[in-house]
């Protein structure tokens, strides 16, 4: 058994050995090398891996001084140039706790324009090293707050002089003497009106996140919160007299006030979802909607509706404080219609170059 075994490797080993075997087996290595070589070629020349190029971080160097004294308050360093004049302010708080963000203004002048909040340090920097002038601006309170503030006031002092509660008007007067329809109907006007501006501060309106000094809020107040009670002192006297027209003007003028009402409510609804085609916002166009038809004849139809509002409402109660009213603030909103008809001009020339801004074909 073991005989065959051995006869059996050595005649492979022969086989191996052979001339015959022996150029078989170079031509198959041949073949193969052959091939991959091909396979190389094919697969072209090889590419270096290109190196990941790291930008470099540019970082600022901010010195802040003080307007008026020019003295240093600090430095704020380490600031990237994507860092925006909020980020800057962020930090000057940390490193001055007791000027919080929105009472911070910062310059690049003494004396010149406060630097918007959006703004970036690679738009503002000159070198790396950067020097911004400080200026307080005072005790800040959000426009949201100034806003509602300024709106419930008359809607809670209207209603405490309808309602005549004592120390204002003498009780026995007001027992004996009965309440004309009117008085009545211009509570419920009065109410829906401001009632519709808180809803729309808080649901419609996009306010801005910024903030305004609180003198600016005390102003407003004032001047709303004492306009409504001088009207709703005349309006609710005992001894008010009704409109010279009797219902026939009542009538007229209360249907006139809640169609300039609605009128307003959509047009601002409107405007807080504004068209886009792109990225190019486009001027508000009418839609099926008849109350924003507005936007044929003026490019400010909301303040157009406003003053159609207190006007009715003038004619409606018949009173001076009214009338005084309703022309204050017909003066103050045709100056920002004035101011937005020619933003808009800029903007959408083809668009409005035909339109008046708050009073079709006069205004």
């Amino acid at each position: 058994m073991f005989k065959r075994h051995r006869s059996l490797a050595s005649e492979r080993k022969r086989e191996l050995i052979s001339p015959g075997a022996t150029r078989s087996m170079l031509k198959n290595d041949m073949r193969n090398f052959h091939s991959l070589s091909q396979f190389i070629l094919s697969a072209g020349p090889l590419k270096s891996i290109p190196a990941v190029k790291h930008a470099k971080t540019i970082h600022f160097e901010i010195e802040i001084l003080d307007a008026q004294t020019r003295k240093q308050i600090c430095i704020v360093d380490k600031v990237t140039q994507k860092s925006t004049i909020q980020d800057v302010k962020q930090k000057f708080h940390k490193a001055c706790p007791k000027w919080y963000p929105s009472r911070v203004g910062l310059q690049l002048e003494r004396g010149g324009p406060f630097l918007k909040d959006y703004r970036t340090i690679q738009s503002i920097a000159v070198s790396s090293i950067i020097t911004l002038y400080f200026t307080d601006l005072g005790q800040q309170v959000s426009w949201t707050t100034v806003f509602l503030a300024e709106y419930t006031g008359p809607l809670l002092i209207y209603l405490l002089f309808y309602l005549r509660i004592p120390y204002i008007y003498d009780i026995k007067e007001s027992s004996r003497r009965l309440r004309h329809p009117v008085v009545h109907l211009a509570c419920f006007c009065h109410c829906i009106h401001y009632l519709r501006y808180l809803l729309e501060t808080l649901f419609v309106h996009k306010v801005s996140a910024g903030h305004t000094p609180l003198k600016n809020l005390i102003k407003s107040c004032a001047f709303y919160w004492g306009f409504t009670s001088w009207i709703a002192y005349y309006i609710n006297h005992p001894r008010y007299t009704p409109p010279s027209f009797g219902n026939k003007q009542i009538t007229v003028s209360a249907i006139n006030f809640l169609i300039c009402e609605a009128g307003n409510h959509f047009i601002n609804v409107m405007l807080a979802h504004p068209n886009h085609t792109g990225s190019n916002a486009c001027f508000p166009s009418p839609n099926y909607n008849p109350f924003t038809w507005m936007f044929f004849l003026v490019s400010c139809p909301n303040y157009t509706y406003e003053i159609g509002s207190w006007i009715s409402f003038t004619v409606m109660t018949q009173t001076l404080p009214v009338g005084i009213f309703t022309l204050l603030i017909s003066i103050q909103m045709s100056l920002w219609a004035q101011k937005k008809h020619k933003n808009y001009l800029k903007k959408f020339n083809s668009y409005i170059h035909k339109k008046s801004a708050m009073i079709p074909f006069i205004l």
